[in-house]
This record gives structure tokens, sequence and C-alpha cells, in this order.
């Protein structure tokens, strides 16, 4: 249960990580952040692999890139829909 308390933690941490290198957002505020770093991380360890430092499981580095890759497509999908 403790698990998945700090699976929840680490990913919206991610998501704000990523949210805070792009400079954009995504929709639904901290929901969203902690949306975005888990699919971001699972994205970023299937793409990148499991290397560096890890927390809750996630391999810090590649969790960020992926959350990166997220954020930046949720934010250019969400921007054209608004237009």
């Amino acid at each position: 249960m403790l698990h998945w308390l700090w699976v929840l933690i680490i990913g919206a941490l991610i998501g704000i990580i990523a949210g805070a290198i792009t400079s954009r957002d995504l929709p639904a505020g901290w929901i969203g952040n902690i949306v975005g770093g888990l699919v971001g991380a699972w994205l970023g360890q299937s793409l990148f692999g499991s290397w560096g430092p890890q927390l809750a499981g996630m391999a810090l580095v590649p969790s960020i890139l992926g959350a990166v890759i997220i954020v930046f497509l949720v934010s250019i999908l969400f921007s054209r829909k608004k237009s």
C-alpha cells in the first residue's frame, strides 16, 4: 500500500519536472501531472531502458525524458483543439 503512495508522489514530481522543463502545463492540474508523470515514466523506460538512479521502482532520468515527451505532445494536442 505504501509503495503505491510513493509511486503516485514520484509520478507527480516527474510530471512537475517535465512541465517545468517544457514550460507547459498539463490539463487537470496536479492529477494531470501524476498521470503525465506515470505515463511518461512508462514511456521513458520503454524507450530508453532502466538506467540511472531509481525511486519507487522508476528510473528517474528515462522517466523524466519520457514525461517531457508526453507533456510536449499533450500540450500540442490541446493547444490545437482550442484554436
